[in-house]
């Protein structure tokens, strides 16, 4: 399917804009599932200017999503109306040393760049990072985490622009960060933020990244068409550990299939829409409140309007009857 064309509706948009704007963009190709519909408009800002003086012409009606790397995010097969703001390296991908144990880092950094950086700086606290596959704004927004280790323990600050085209400096008390989320407001758009470690010694850093991949290797599907870890862990538990006693490890639809290495990663495993990814993972959740009592909560960002086959209602129904 596609949307009507944003940039003839408001021809105005691209009047000043030095970054890159593209109708009806299709966004299986950003996502690590590779599934999903078009955006009705996507915008690749030049810079933090360019975003803000974007944002100010945009009407209040129309959608705004920041997209990273892709790497945490379900994109449905009717694809997503409004805008998508995709941060580019060229303008937001840049590391430095600023002193006092920190690193600036641009929101389209990958989070295993700002892991290389640290280690080159001789600041420990970032191992985490290199087993992480997504890029800083997802980090930020969600407090990405591993091995023990949280983004709100390294995060100092941060820049964001407001729907309205505002610039905004948060502190790390001001994201109200808890487990795999954060308090701050939909509406913002992180551009980049400073960083704090500790001084340690490269060659001790190097062995913590080596060990972070290491595992990585060992116990994830890393080179599928995935999104990492599909649910949270469920309070006192593991999502893994719920889903393999519920007899979901490796249980496919369609094309989609919950990986029989590590059971709370989903995978596309040729052709899967996002239909089938979605419903896998609601059929899932099911099975496991069946089972356990637990109700699973997603990590994977679901996004975008239902393609041809439909709301995935009947799961979801479901879900409500038996809670």
């Amino acid at each position: 399917m596609s949307f009507p064309d944003l940039l003839e509706i408001h021809p105005d948009l691209a009047e000043g804009i030095r970054g890159k704007l593209t109708a009806n963009q299709p966004l299986s190709a950003v996502t690590w599932f590779r599934v999903g519909g078009p955006a009705q408009l996507m915008f690749q800002p030049a810079d933090e200017d360019d975003l803000a003086a974007f944002l100010k012409k945009l009407p209040d009606d129309v959608p705004v999503l920041p997209v990273g790397l892709g790497s945490n995010l379900l994109i449905r097969d009717g694809g997503l109306k409004g805008v998508v703001i995709r941060l580019s390296a060229k303008g937001f991908g840049t590391v430095e040393e600023i002193g006092d144990n920190r690193l600036r880092a641009g929101a389209a950094v990958p989070d295993k760049r700002l892991a290389e950086a640290a280690a080159k700086a001789g600041l420990g606290g970032f191992a985490f990072y290199t087993g992480i596959p997504g890029g800083l704004g997802g980090a930020l927004r969600m407090n990405a985490g591993a091995h023990g280790t949280e983004t709100r323990e390294r995060m100092v600050e941060l820049i964001a622009i407001d729907r309205q085209g505002n610039r905004h400096v948060l502190t790390n008390a001001d994201m109200g960060y808890a487990y795999r989320n954060s308090s701050a407001s939909k509406d913002l758009i992180f551009t980049e933020a400073v960083f704090e470690g500790t001084p340690a010694d490269e060659a001790d850093i190097r062995k913590d990244m080596e060990d972070v991949v290491a595992h990585r290797e060992r116990a994830q599907p890393i080179r599928e068409k995935t999104g990492g870890s599909t649910f949270k862990n469920p309070e006192g538990s593991s999502a893994w550990k719920v889903i393999d006693a519920a007899g979901c490890r490796g249980l496919t639809i369609g094309g989609a299939q919950m990986s029989e290495l590590h059971c709370n990663f989903m995978i596309n495993t040729s052709n899967a829409t996002g239909h089938d990814l979605e419903l896998l993972g609601e059929t899932v959740r099911a099975r496991v409140l069946e089972h356990s009592g637990v109700r699973l909560e997603w990590e994977i960002k679901r996004l975008g309007e239902f393609g041809p086959e439909g709301v995935i209602a009947p799961f979801l129904g479901k879900l409500e009857e038996a809670c």
